[in-house]
């Protein structure tokens, strides 16, 4: 999928050969052990991520008392689950998407995101092509960017993301689902589903 930049994104296999670089010139100038390298992986492997929103989504299709809950008060529903929410996350608002109304997440100052429910942003999040056309026009970038066409009669709301509140998406449960678990329907939420940039997966995916 395209993303909003100014300049050519680099590969994933350039960054993870940085990455690796400078990650073995720090342990190897004592700025930072392997130890903590590890603990850092697990983290955001296990402690954040988009893993974690994706289970808050499915729990709030298959039961309407939290899905009231997390809308109304989503960091205390997301801890509610045993999920932390120190890390970007202490003030989290979710969005619910309708037949009606889209919505979607930007951060118009810098890159405030919602660490502790969708992981690290990702680049095109941050960049400034992305913040100020969204903006603008917001429709187009979806459908350009994005490849992710939103119906005309339906309404995009547009929400900006600050250090003091940060939102995320509460996505549409997809048709034919009914007989999924919470885990097979938190397998089909993505990350740009919970920014609104992008829809969720079907079963067929």
């Amino acid at each position: 999928m395209a993303k909003p930049t100014d300049t050519p994104l680099r590969s994933e296999e350039e960054i993870s050969a940085r990455v690796k670089a400078l990650e073995s010139l720090l342990i190897e100038k004592g700025v930072m052990t392997t130890e903590a390298v590890d603990r850092m992986a697990e983290v955001y492997e296990n402690e954040v991520g988009p893993h974690l929103g994706a289970k808050a989504v499915a729990k709030a299709w298959v039961n309407p008392e939290f899905k009231k809950r997390l809308l109304e008060n989503a960091t205390e529903a997301f801890q509610e689950l045993g999920f932390r929410t120190g890390l970007q996350g202490e003030d989290m608002r979710v969005v619910e998407d309708t037949d009606k109304v889209h919505n979607t997440v930007v951060c118009t100052l810098c890159s405030c995101y919602p660490w502790a429910a969708l992981g690290l942003p990702p680049n095109w999040y941050k960049q400034p092509a992305y913040r100020a056309r969204m903006v603008r026009e917001p429709r187009k970038v979806l459908a350009e960017d994005f490849k992710f066409t939103v119906p005309n009669d339906v309404e995009i709301r547009l929400w900006d993301s600050s250090s003091e509140l940060r939102y995320w998406v509460l996505p549409q449960r997809p048709a034919d689902t009914d007989g999924l678990t919470e885990e097979q329907l938190a397998a089909l939420v993505t990350r740009d589903s919970m920014i609104g940039v992008g829809p969720t997966r079907t079963v067929a995916s």
